[in-house]
């Protein structure tokens, strides 16, 4: 949570007006801010600081960025940070295209987000988790660095989001091997910047031709890496404009109308059985071809339909992110967490991950299967999430009762035994054929016995 001594809370007066974009304070310039213990309980906060625990059930890599460090957990000057590929001067590079554009500077630009971070007491996605305590001394570099990043992001958004062909001169060409890390880097939880700071950077920046939300600009940039039709993403965007921050926008991007409806009152969280067990039950699973939502798995005629899912960098980073913003935040939906939950219980071991791959169900890995089943047992662990907020309870329930349904397990074990290949189906028709004749055989001997003629 972000403290305001209330003498800087209606700013501290202007600056003189100039083009000139450079951190008058250099990298470190927010590191003197005076940082308290991580605060996850208060209801004001959205970007957080990932616990201990978390890091070590998932793994520290899938928390860290690997070439771009955004807002107030990242701007550290430490040696970690320094060997981040894209730096402050290829920031300020990009706030100064932004500024030049619109005939601004980064005074102005402080003092237009100035009142929303600052003075919006009922604005969520002002707040950080950690308590920073904000002075008179402390606050220009608090909104230079948003500025920064702000205008660091919306000049991605543009040039990769409208696929527009990158200038040899632009300061993007000369990090453009790291794209592909951009996705995932302005996805991790500790890596966000109020989604409020970008929407008042994006207005004021907007050109003639962007009649469209900051939420669609955001998701067509992502989109590089999900591909959904532009025509979704539009439908989309329209709810998602007062996002907390990007990867909330993106998680939000996933809960559609069409999912089930958690349960109304809480209840024991169900368990279902693994593949393995399942197939033995006669419930198959399939691909839903359909969807284009990993998390709309259906249930229909004894058979599970599950979505595509790409196991990939950036799908796995995605999903520890959001599982761990959904177990911090406590107004958020839980969706990505049962999810996870639901991959947890039907993946034991290697055959089940074999199976989802024989039915095109993952895509996009290429390592063992033992590694796919660790990624997704790992997901499962440390769950905490009330059947009220379970999406898939009502799931869970008809897969359970078409599992305990005892006669159509006894016979579907029969077929599995005995029709699952030709050679099995041989063995049982010759053994028929056997005890055919040996009861025929009886038959005749002891027909012969009481009648000799």
């Amino acid at each position: 949570m972000v403290k305001v001594d209330s003498k800087i809370k209606r700013g501290t007066g202007k600056k003189t007006k100039g083009a000139s974009t450079s951190d008058d304070h250099g990298e470190s310039s927010f590191e003197d801010l005076e940082i308290g213990a991580s605060d996850t309980s208060t209801q004001n906060c959205c970007i957080y600081s990932v616990p201990k625990t978390l890091v070590e059930v998932s793994g520290k890599k899938w928390f860290e960025p690997r070439v771009v460090s955004i807002g107030h957990y990242n701007c550290k000057n430490d040696a970690k940070h320094k060997r981040l590929q894209v730096k402050q001067k290829h920031k300020q590079e990009f706030c100064c295209i932004l500024q030049s554009r619109v005939k601004t500077n980064m005074e102005e630009l402080m003092e237009i987000i100035r009142r929303p971070v600052l003075e919006a007491a009922d604005a969520r996605s002002a707040h950080y988790s950690q308590k920073t305590k904000l002075n008179s001394a402390t606050i220009d570099p608090f909104l230079r660095m948003l500025v920064l990043d702000g205008c660091f992001i919306l000049e991605l958004f543009r040039v990769l989001g409208k696929s527009k062909k990158i200038e040899s001169d632009h300061p993007l060409a000369s990090v453009a091997w790291a794209i592909p890390q951009f996705y995932g880097d302005l996805l991790l939880l500790e890596n966000q910047i109020p989604f409020v700071v970008l929407k008042k950077l994006f207005e004021t920046s907007k050109m003639p031709d962007e009649d469209y939300p900051l939420s669609l600009l955001s998701l067509r940039f992502f989109n590089k890496v999900m591909r959904r039709s532009d025509e979704d993403l539009k439908k989309m965007s329209e709810k998602l404009n007062d996002s907390l921050h990007l990867l909330d926008l993106v998680r939000l991007s996933f809960i559609t109308r069409d999912l089930d409806q958690p349960p109304e009152e809480k209840k024991p969280v169900p368990v279902i059985y693994c593949i393995t067990k399942l197939l033995k039950a006669g419930i198959k699973i399939k691909l839903r071809e359909a969807a284009d939502n990993f998390l709309a798995v259906k249930f229909k005629n004894g058979v599970i339909e599950m979505p595509i899912i790409t196991v990939d960098y950036f799908m796995h980073s995605l999903v520890v992110n959001c599982r761990a913003f959904e177990q911090l935040d406590n107004k958020s939906s839980k969706h990505i967490t049962v999810y996870a939950y639901f991959l947890d219980c039907l993946v034991n071991t290697s055959k089940d991950v074999e199976y989802l791959y024989e039915q095109n169900i993952i895509d996009g890995y290429v390592g063992k299967n033992s590694e796919v089943v660790q990624f997704i047992n790992k997901l499962g662990k440390e769950m905490d999430v009330e059947t009220d907020q379970f999406y898939l309870y009502n799931f869970f329930e008809k897969v359970n009762h078409r599992y305990n349904v005892k006669w159509k397990v006894r016979w579907t074990e029969f077929k599995h035994r005995y029709f699952n290949t030709p050679w099995s189906f041989i063995s049982l028709l010759a053994a028929l054929v056997l005890l055919a004749l040996t009861i025929l055989q009886t038959y005749y001997t002891i027909y012969a016995y009481y009648d000799p003629k």
